[in-house]
C-alpha cells in the first residue's frame, strides 16, 4: 500500500505538479523540457517551477534552520500532488545542483518532504545518451527518498541542440508527444497512488 498524498483527493479537481531541474545554466535544455511541458499538461493540471540552483551547498549544521527559499521549497514539495524532474548528466551522473536540492528537501532526520510523492523523469543532453545514466542514478536516490517514480514513457533527448529553437522552445514533434504522454501517464499513476 501506497502512503497517501496528503493535499489530494477527489474532492480537488487540480493536481499540482513541482517541476524542478537539476540545471543553473542560462538557456538549458532541461529548463526548456519543463517550459514545455507547460503546454502538455493534462486537463485540470498544473505545473509550477522551483529554482533550486540559487540554495547554498547543504550542510548538516544548519539543516534545522534553513534559509528561506529552502523553507518555501519544502513547503512547495509538499503543497504537491506529484514531481517532474529534469535532469542533466554530469560525469555519469546528476548534477549538484540537483543533488543538492533533494538533500535540503531530505532534511533533517525524520522531515523527508519528498515521502511518498509521485514523481516522473526527463532528461536532455547535448549528448548522444540524453542523460540516461543521470536518470538511472536518479531513480536510485528516489528509493531512499520513498518516491515512486513512473518507469514508461521514458525520455531521453540527446543532442538536444537540434530539438530546440533559438528561443528554446521544444520544437521536436516526437520529443512534445512522449512529454505529453509522460505527464498523462504521471497524472494517472497520481492518482492511482492517491485511490490505494
Amino acid at each position: 500500500m501506497f502512503p497517501r498524498v496528503e493535499r489530494f483527493d477527489k474532492g480537488v479537481c487540480e493536481m499540482k505538479i513541482l517541476g524542478v531541474s537539476g540545471s543553473s545554466r542560462k538557456g538549458s535544455f532541461n529548463w526548456g523540457l519543463l517550459e514545455a511541458a507547460k503546454e502538455v499538461l493534462p486537463e485540470n493540471t498544473t505545473l509550477e517551477i522551483f529554482d533550486v540552483s540559487r540554495f547554498p551547498l547543504f550542510v548538516q549544521d544548519h539543516e534545522r534552520d534553513p534559509p528561506a527559499d529552502v523553507r518555501l521549497f519544502k513547503q512547495k514539495i509538499r503543497q504537491s500532488d506529484a514531481i517532474l524532474f529534469a535532469t542533466p548528466e554530469h560525469n555519469y551522473t546528476i548534477t549538484a545542483v540537483l543533488k543538492n536540492a533533494i538533500e535540503w528537501g531530505n532534511r533533517p532526520g525524520g522531515d523527508n518532504s519528498w515521502n511518498g510523492k509521485p514523481a516522473a523523469i526527463v532528461s536532455a543532453s547535448s549528448g548522444p545518451r540524453g542523460g540516461a545514466r543521470a536518470q538511472l542514478h536518479l531513480r536510485q536516490i528516489l528509493v531512499d527518498l520513498n518516491v515512486y517514480p513512473i518507469n514508461q514513457p521514458q525520455l531521453y533527448l540527446a543532442r538536444a541542440q537540434d530539438s530546440f529553437d533559438g528561443d528554446l522552445k521544444l520544437k521536436d514533434p516526437q520529443a512534445r508527444e512522449t512529454l505529453k504522454t509522460i505527464l498523462q501517464s504521471l497524472a494517472s499513476w497520481t492518482e492511482r497512488i492517491n485511490s490505494s
